[in-house]
């Protein structure tokens, strides 16, 4: 029984996914093929949990759906779904449509992949992913989706640009701070001479999606998600992929920028210059907490709590460019394959601290405090006792609690985020690095 469902998750289904994900995308509007109460549903999940993402160009309570009943579970709603893309693409303004499917009508088998074909010779596409509950969390969502956008909208090309990438892995909202990552990615990779296709950033539009058939890579910022989506865009548009983990602060960053310019034959000078360029910069800031890091000794005991794509790359950055001692990550997902969670596994055997954090995979939200708990010699009233102190907790809002429970300074970056405004913000690069510093020293100093 205790496996039968995840206490507090911290995703959505994928129904919920697929919809963030498309109205994240430009002017692009999700049609909902499933019962009322889904759609506004699922969206308020990212759009009040994501740092107030907002509902896009077009969720919430905007979402167009089939609305279906118990008469189209009993007799089939695909009449019902022809009637409402019809009437969406009459009332609703927009560039691209796509229409996915919640758990009952999958369940019914409702052929909405063929009744969204007959949208085809349309001015403006329309295009079909499955979507229902039942498929896996919001990452699996946003699979689909992407993977329906290699197969089904992007023109395949035999030219590619030997200097351009599509990124892959970042989802909306489930990444709080998707937006300010991908432009501080941008950023990095135009350095180096390389254009980055993000779907989701600054300046995107549909018809500039529809070229991205043209990139020589895709990256994948995950080990795990994004991985289907890179698999349909090798296979629909014949581009490799490369993963590579989410770059944090200099460690990470550094590491980044190396493992790219090595597979795009980026010149050495050219690495080493931005390298050198990005580094100063982020010292120059940096040094600036050193007077306060040492005097008030800021050194702590870091514990994670994230999804598969945070988890190491916060704990790098707490041990490696922070100086604090890794003690614990939990990764708030189990991989299907236990190969990949023993791969993931190793990823941590590479920091240079000489203590390793333990490593757990925990679904369930309210299990964090006993996993602290026993990662730590018990006090058996003993008169000298080491504690687990002082501590410094990076997870989710949800995940406050545990930390005010153990006396720890917390901050929320791991979906769900509802203590936090996040607009432009994103931790990734040097310049995101020095972003998560001033928010983690802001939390220690904030009660002076």
């Amino acid at each position: 029984m205790e496996n039968s469902f995840i206490e507090r998750a911290k995703s959505s289904c994928a129904l919920g996914g697929a919809i963030a994900t498309i109205s994240s995308l430009p002017r692009s509007i999700p049609i909902v093929h499933a019962s009322g109460g889904c759609a506004q549903t699922l969206s308020a999940t990212y759009n009040l949990g994501s740092g107030y993402k907002g509902p896009g160009y077009c969720s919430g309570t905007m979402t167009p759906t089939s609305n279906i009943t118990e008469n189209n579970i009993v007799f089939g709603g695909e009449d019902r779904l022809e009637e409402q893309i019809e009437s969406t693409l009459r009332v609703m303004d927009g560039d691209l449509y796509f229409v996915i499917t919640g758990c009952q009508t999958e369940i019914i088998g409702d052929n909405s992949a063929e009744v969204a074909s007959r949208f085809r010779d349309r001015p403006t596409p329309v295009i079909y992913a499955s979507t229902p509950g039942f498929l896996g969390d919001g990452f699996r969502g946003y699979e689909a989706v992407l993977s329906s956008l290699a197969r089904d909208f992007i023109t395949p090309s035999t030219a590619k640009d030997k200097k351009t990438v599509n990124l892959l892995g970042l989802m909306p909202g489930q990444d709080v701070f998707y937006r300010g990552n991908l432009q501080n990615l941008v950023f990095l990779l135009n350095k180096l001479g390389i254009k980055a296709n993000t779907f989701f950033g600054d300046g995107e539009t549909v018809e500039k999606i529809k070229t991205y058939g043209q990139a020589s890579y895709n990256l994948v910022f995950s080990p795990i998600h994004g991985q289907l989506a890179s698999k349909a865009f090798e296979e629909a548009l014949d581009i490799p992929s490369l993963t590579v983990d989410l770059p944090i602060g200099d460690t990470g960053t550094e590491a980044f920028l190396r493992q790219i310019a090595k597979t795009l034959r980026v010149p050495k000078a050219k690495l080493d210059e931005v390298i050198a360029e990005e580094r100063a910069y982020y010292y120059s800031y940096f040094q600036r907490f050193l007077e306060i890091y040492g005097d008030l000794d800021y050194q702590r005991y870091a514990v994670v709590s994230s999804d598969i794509n945070y988890a190491y790359p916060l704990i790098r950055f707490a041990s490696e460019d922070l100086g604090w001692i890794p003690h614990l990550v939990v990764v708030n997902e189990e991989p299907e394959d236990e190969a990949d969670s023993a791969l993931y596994a190793k990823k941590f055997e590479e920091l240079t601290a000489s203590v390793r954090p333990k490593l757990v995979f925990e679904a369930n939200t309210g299990q964090l405090l006993r996993h602290i708990k026993e990662s730590w010699p018990y006090n058996h009233n003993d008169k000298y006792y080491n504690q687990l102190s002082p501590l410094f907790i990076i997870a989710s809002s949800l995940d406050g609690s545990a930390a005010q429970k153990l006396g720890a300074n917390f901050l929320p970056v791991s979906y769900p985020v509802t203590n936090r405004a996040v607009l432009t913000k994103g931790y990734t690069g040097y310049r995101g690095g020095l972003t998560l510093a001033e928010d983690i020293f802001s939390a220690l100093v904030i009660n002076r």
